[in-house]
């Protein structure tokens, strides 16, 4: 098992890709602390792992607020004895034509998305640095970091900043051993995307643009983040991972077929 006896907290992970990346952690041997804003759902997706034999607790954060993110960070080592990993996976979308964009929409994203991926790191940082041995981050960011959709201009914002704080995390902490490291997801099947099936004007808009011709799964997204956080990726730090089915790479639409 890649992460046996590692510890982490999985922040957004009471669903969709956090809850993947908790599951996938604990079956590759990892202890996990699951976080979220949603109680039920996160104390129901660490029972889960523990239900499959896997160890996990839940702890409520917000992780914009910076005594709620090192309440985890501690609840991690009171439980556990340590950290080793942290995933910055918490997040939100405000949609809104820029135009018409509320500027409270606009904080209320930036917090979540940038800021939360700025305390969690920078709180599992201190923890590493203090224990020593060195450790892991892994922030999700999004294809859209590099491409932009309008009606969604914070959550874009957010994960072009978050490609730049993980450069910045990689390069201010590489003399501690932390690597830092994102992932980039496309169009994965979580909830809130297979809903655009449902509509089959949004799902040819989203297979034209999609190479691969399917949407991801959350545990390829989980796949990719325990290997960032595992010894295989030694020597990679300062990177983003782009798991989006060849849409990056694409200069033109696919034709769909119906």
């Amino acid at each position: 098992m890649r992460l046996e006896n590692q510890v982490a907290v999985i922040t957004g992970a009471a669903q969709g890709i956090g809850q993947a990346v908790a599951e996938r952690f604990a079956r590759e041997g990892a202890k996990v602390v699951l976080a979220d804003v949603d109680d039920a759902g996160g104390e129901a997706a660490a029972k889960g792992i523990r239900d499959a034999g896997g160890e996990a607790v839940y702890q409520p954060c917000d992780v914009g607020d910076r005594s709620q993110v090192d309440a985890l960070i501690q609840r991690a080592v009171d439980t556990y004895g340590r950290l080793d990993c942290a995933v910055a996976n918490a997040a939100l979308v405000a949609k809104a034509d820029f135009l018409e964009l509320d500027e409270t929409d606009f904080d209320r994203v930036i917090r979540t998305n940038l800021k939360g991926a700025f305390l969690t790191g920078q709180a599992a940082a201190r923890q590493m640095v203090a224990q020593g041995g060195g450790g892991t981050i892994v922030n999700m960011s999004s294809i859209n970091a590099v491409v932009a959709i309008p009606e969604i201009a914070p959550y874009v914002a957010s994960k072009g900043g978050i490609n730049q704080l993980t450069k910045v995390e990689a390069l201010g902490l590489a003399k501690h051993g932390i690597r830092a490291n994102a992932i980039g997801p496309g169009s994965i099947g979580t909830e809130m995307v297979k809903q655009v099936a449902s509509d089959p004007e949004k799902w040819r808009a989203v297979m034209s643009r999609t190479p691969m011709g399917r949407l991801g799964e959350p545990d390829e997204i989980a796949q990719i983040a325990a290997f960032l956080a595992s010894p295989e990726s030694s020597y990679i730090t300062g990177e983003c991972i782009y798991a989006d089915g060849g849409r990056l790479a694409l200069n033109y639409t696919v034709p769909v077929e119906d």
